[in-house]
């Protein structure tokens, strides 16, 4: 069905897809793969959606009937294309895509915020049930940006008792802690020493590491406690070092891949933010006009790690 466009939500991969770090299918390519707007237009065989609904979307375009496909896990889907990616993207006025990864987009989200649930919430809510994270564990969040502050919040929803969240940045820092989370400054401290001191010297049962880079990567790792699992969502090119005996085999941890999410967790996440469990309104730090000048300028403030959480692109 064709969509029209109400926003999209501008990433890290995106910039990461800009520069060469991850490779695109071919040039040149629309960028954008957090995307919800307004069903302007439906093919014969759709049965979900009407003109004028209001949906977000799944950015994987996937065959349905691969063994991945029908497994719930889409996102190795042999014939899988990425928006933004893959197939022209969602810094557009109008993204084509199948039904099966449009989803409704209820009255009481916004659409920047619905637009942001499609990759940095989705992404946080699936490397959170990635490492099985249970009621009353902790949770340490390296890199509280855009997928950090959902992750805080989701790990909350789903019961833990303690999360922390680690960055270099005082704002995010700041805005992490109205969000319940007990910041962890890695600019004056090692997060490390500095976790293992707020929980007793136990660690964390939960990593997640967002930032992609080999030192956060360590880091997440050195925190766990004993059965702790670390979850690596950032993307790098880069390995890091990693003490098997210490680290990984005298607690019995784990060091767990997280490569996108998947539709099958869209509908609770979606219901999150419907219940105000997931409030992605101070999220959405700045929002944009649909030109390239704007877009360029707001994907270099990312490489910089700049102070905005998540920018949103409004045609």
């Amino acid at each position: 069905m064709l969509v029209r466009v109400k926003a999209a939500g501008i990433c890290h991969s995106d910039a990461h897809y800009r520069a060469g770090i991850s490779s695109v299918a071919s040039l040149p390519l629309t960028l954008g793969h957090e995307v919800s707007g307004i069903v302007e237009i439906v093919g014969g065989e759709v049965q979900t959606a009407k003109r004028g609904d209001r949906v977000c979307l799944h950015y994987l375009a996937t065959c349905g009937a691969c063994e991945w496909c029908r497994a719930d896990n889409e996102q190795f889907c042999r014939d899988g294309q990425m928006m933004g990616k893959h197939r022209a993207g969602g810094y557009a006025e109008f993204v084509l895509m199948p039904e099966r990864s449009v989803f409704a987009l209820p009255d009481e989200v916004p659409f920047p915020q619905g637009a942001i649930l499609m990759c940095s919430s989705a992404t946080s809510l699936h490397a959170l049930r990635q490492a099985r994270l249970r009621p009353g564990e902790s949770v340490a969040v390296f890199g509280a940006g855009g997928l950090g502050s959902s992750a805080i919040q989701l790990a909350q929803a789903l019961g833990a008792a303690a999360v922390f969240a680690v960055d270099i940045n005082p704002h995010k820092l700041a805005f992490a802690a109205t969000l319940g989370a007990t910041p962890v400054d890695a600019a004056s401290d090692d997060p490390v020493a500095a976790i293992q001191v707020l929980t007793d010297g136990r660690g964390v049962d939960v990593a997640l590491e967002l930032v992609g880079l080999p030192l956060t990567m360590q880091q997440a790792v050195g925190s766990l406690a004993i059965k702790g699992r670390a979850a690596l969502v950032g993307i790098t090119q880069e390995s890091f070092p990693v003490a098997p005996y210490p680290e990984v085999i005298n607690k019995e941890a784990e060091i767990i891949g997280v490569s996108d999410h998947l539709a099958a967790e869209l509908p609770e996440l979606i219901a999150f933010a419907r219940e105000g469990k997931l409030n992605l309104a101070p999220a959405v730090t700045a929002c944009i006009p649909l030109e390239a000048d704007a877009i360029n300028l707001a994907l270099d403030r990312l490489e910089a790690f700049s102070d905005e959480v998540r920018t949103v692109v409004q045609p």
